[in-house]
């Protein structure tokens, strides 16, 4: 995944950190003052040379202990990882979705389980999923949000990070809740104990304890959509663009979906802004809005035009996209060529886009706009059946 930070990797988490409070673009707080340092530390042991070992190869590389940082939401989690993923200069590093490695992982293994090797009596699928990830010379992985809710998650993790950690793989996370908090009250959660136990061996535990939920500081009393065209209303979302990224004006970049690349027009400090056309008019489908409620917590929409019968298959992938940022919790700026309710004027998603412009009135509320971000896990093991990699049959066609 492309990083969101606007800081370039810059030697240190605490030096860009301390680059962004002096631009303005965030304000000091001491507990991810604290969190920096933790960052410092795995990025420092990370980059301790390697010794030679025979004929001059390098030795595999000594193990780094992780670091597993909790808090509750919008308090800066996404952001300091954002800032120490940029800082690590090497390539083989990967940062997604907990549960988008996890959904990663389970495809591997039914394809293993498919296939002839996947048939013996002695096959292993997750040293099947492991094998490939260490080939690739893999040193660092960085999961945002790490979140056990289901039974099958719960019984794989153990196995799963034993091997990767044992293949010098270092773990950098994000969650909501403590590691002894996780999967809590789960089915024969017993046998999920000894993954709770390896976890704290294997990374350093750090609470993330500000008082402030800058998320919801950044919404507070906004307007959040626009509605006309020209200046009143680009003036508007360009000012709330910067409220939502702290004066960052950001830059272009991508994440990764399926195997390539989606392109975002402008990223900064965890949000990310797009025209109507970057999202709706591309063979997009549910997959890759789900990519993308899940990299940010805040997205900006220009100029989303009124959906009429010529524009039949933009509405369809605008209301996949609707249903994935709500769903998700993601807080949505946006400016419409008309009202909400002449939005919509295609008789083939006139049902649909009912729901939609429920789900728009909704996500203008002070109620949505102050919580924090849920859990949309399913939404990515369970897609549409119309759906292959590239959206939707009608996104693809059209």
């Amino acid at each position: 995944m492309a990083s969101s930070s606007p800081t370039a990797a810059s030697g240190s988490v605490r030096a860009a950190y301390d680059d962004l409070v002096a631009r303005g673009a965030l304000m000091p707080d001491p507990a991810q003052v604290e969190a920096t340092g933790e960052l410092d530390r795995v990025l420092a042991d990370l980059l301790k040379p390697r010794s030679r070992g025979l004929f001059g190869l390098f030795e595999k590389s000594h193990e780094v202990r992780g670091l597993y940082l909790h808090g509750e939401v919008g308090r800066g989690k996404t952001m300091l990882m954002d800032l120490f993923y940029a800082a690590v200069p090497f390539g083989e590093k990967r940062r997604l979705h907990f549960h988008e490695f996890m959904d990663e992982v389970h495809v591997g293994i039914s394809a293993f389980r498919k296939s002839a090797r996947g048939q013996g009596e002695d096959a292993d699928p997750v040293e099947a999923v492991v094998k490939p990830i260490l080939k690739s010379g893999l040193r660092l992985l960085c999961l945002d949000e790490f979140h056990v809710h289901d039974i099958t998650n719960a019984m794989l993790l153990d196995r799963l990070f034993g091997k990767l950690f044992a293949g010098g793989v270092t773990l950098v996370s994000t969650s909501n809740v403590v590691p002894d908090g996780l999967y809590k009250d789960g089915l024969n959660r017993q046998l999920f104990l000894p993954f709770i136990a390896l976890l704290k061996q294997k990374c350093v535990v750090a609470g993330l304890p500000s008082a402030q939920d800058y998320r919801r500081l950044k919404f507070a009393g906004q307007h959040v959509f626009a509605f006309g065209a020209g200046t009143e209303v680009q003036d508007p979302m360009d000012r709330l663009w910067l409220r939502m990224t702290g004066g960052e004006p950001g830059a272009p970049g991508s994440i990764e979906s399926i195997g390539r690349q989606i392109a975002v027009p402008l990223m900064a400090m965890g949000a990310a802004r797009f025209g109507f056309a970057d999202l709706c008019q591309k063979p997009l489908g549910t997959r890759d809005f789900v990519r993308i409620a899940h990299h940010f917590d805040s997205i900006v929409i220009d100029n989303v035009p009124q959906m009429d019968r010529t524009k039949s298959d933009a509405a369809k992938r605008f209301i996949l996209l609707i249903d994935s940022l709500y769903d998700r919790g993601v807080k949505l700026a946006a400016s419409f060529a008309v009202p909400l309710e002449q939005l919509g004027a295609d008789d083939k998603t006139a049902f649909e886009f009912q729901r939609t412009l429920s789900r728009l009135t909704e996500m203008q509320s002070e109620e949505y706009l102050g919580k924090g971000l849920r859990d949309a896990a399913a939404s990515t093991e369970f897609p549409s059946p119309l759906e292959g990699e590239g959206g939707s049959r009608a996104a693809r066609d059209g």
